[in-house]
């Protein structure tokens, strides 16, 4: 039995995907410090990869290979759980910060109108 070429490059991209969005994940759950414009890149990197090892494959696949794509799917399903609680942290700080903004506003404290007075002469 022969090995598809396309089913081996797709293998390689699959590698590739994975270990990019498990970094992610682990970083996100650890709460470590990340590159996310390197991650960004690294992920449109591997979805165009993707898409063109997408294109060269047989019409049916084979039982090992469907399995792989089903634990890419587990994976990016916990990758994206975890990017949607960190938006929406995000959102929430935001939200807040933006509200203390207001309120400081509101009393006058950083009122524009006392940069702009000018000393008597």
């Amino acid at each position: 039995m022969s090995v598809n070429p396309s089913t081996v490059m797709l293998e390689g991209v699959l590698d590739r995907l994975e270990e990019t969005l498990t970094l992610e994940t682990d970083a996100l759950r650890n709460r470590h410090l990340l590159d996310f414009e390197e991650i960004s890149r690294r992920k449109s990197r591997s979805l165009l990869e993707l898409s063109r090892a997408v294109r060269t494959l047989p019409g049916t696949l084979e039982g090992a290979l469907l399995a792989r794509l089903a634990r890419l799917r587990a994976t990016l399903t916990a990758n994206r759980d975890l990017l949607e609680l960190h938006l929406a942290a995000a959102q929430e700080v935001a939200a807040i910060l933006g509200e203390a903004l207001r309120a400081a506003e509101s009393d006058g404290t950083y009122s524009a109108a006392l940069g702009t007075r000018r000393a008597a002469p």
